[in-house]
């Protein structure tokens, strides 16, 4: 068994790769790298950084074209200012109707199907990701939630003769979990970046970064990567 993963340097997907290490062994990983136009490459630099310490071979994939029309907050094109609040406090003033303003439009849509073409040429079965179910609370990012994960899963198997499917493990757990999981596995999250600025240390004040807190929080350890950023 072959697994691609979606790594974007952050906790969500640096833990996916972790597990799908310890699942299949390094050498049947594959790390898949997407820039889309973001705003900083920090979240680039830090997929390099963990695809190094777990030894697994990296890809890499640029989708910013594609995202060019968006005015996303995310994006190096953008207008609108990253929101300083929780995510919590976003989707309250969108009536949890409608997504943040850091959604880039079906961003994870796109990064399935373009993995898909690239797990099958390089003879993966599995690609992992890591949806979860804090960033698909009230529609904030719907191409997160269970309901996507299972179409795009069933579009995919079909669409690749049934010879792909898509493996999202967290879609059920919120960034605690994850972290609880993550701890277990010994991943290196003092190498992964999360927060929306491209600053030297984390901004503290972006959806992200507020999430990233309280999961660590929750777990009773500080964030390694708060501590090795101070310490730098």
């Amino acid at each position: 068994m072959k697994a691609l993963v979606l790594s974007s340097g952050g906790v969500d997907s640096t833990t996916a790769l972790g597990l799908a290490v310890s699942r299949y062994g390094r050498e049947n990983v594959i790390a898949l790298s997407i820039s889309y136009g973001q705003k900083h490459d920090k979240e680039i630099q830090a997929a390099v950084d963990v695809a190094r310490y777990y030894g697994v071979e990296q890809l890499f994939l640029d989708l910013t074209k594609i995202f060019q029309y968006s005015n996303c907050s995310l994006l190096q094109q953008s207008t609108e200012e990253i929101p300083e609040e929780s995510y919590g406090e976003q989707i309250e003033k969108t009536g949890g109707e409608k997504p943040v303003s850091t959604y880039v439009p079906f961003r994870n849509g796109l990064f399935l199907s373009s993995a898909a073409s690239i797990a099958l040429s390089k003879d993966c079965q599995v690609i992992f990701y890591g949806a979860h179910a804090d960033d698909a609370a009230g529609a904030a990012y719907p191409d997160c939630s269970p309901v996507f994960n299972q179409a795009m899963g069933q579009a995919i198997w079909e669409g690749s003769g049934r010879q792909l499917k898509i493996e999202a493990p967290f879609v059920n757990k919120n960034k605690a979990e994850i972290v609880k999981m993550g701890l277990e596995l010994k991943v290196p999250y003092e190498l992964t970046w999360s927060c929306y600025e491209g600053g030297e240390v984390p901004c503290g004040r972006c959806g992200t970064c507020i999430d990233r807190a309280q999961a660590f929080a929750a777990n009773g350890v500080s964030d390694p990567a708060l501590s090795k950023t101070s310490a730098e």
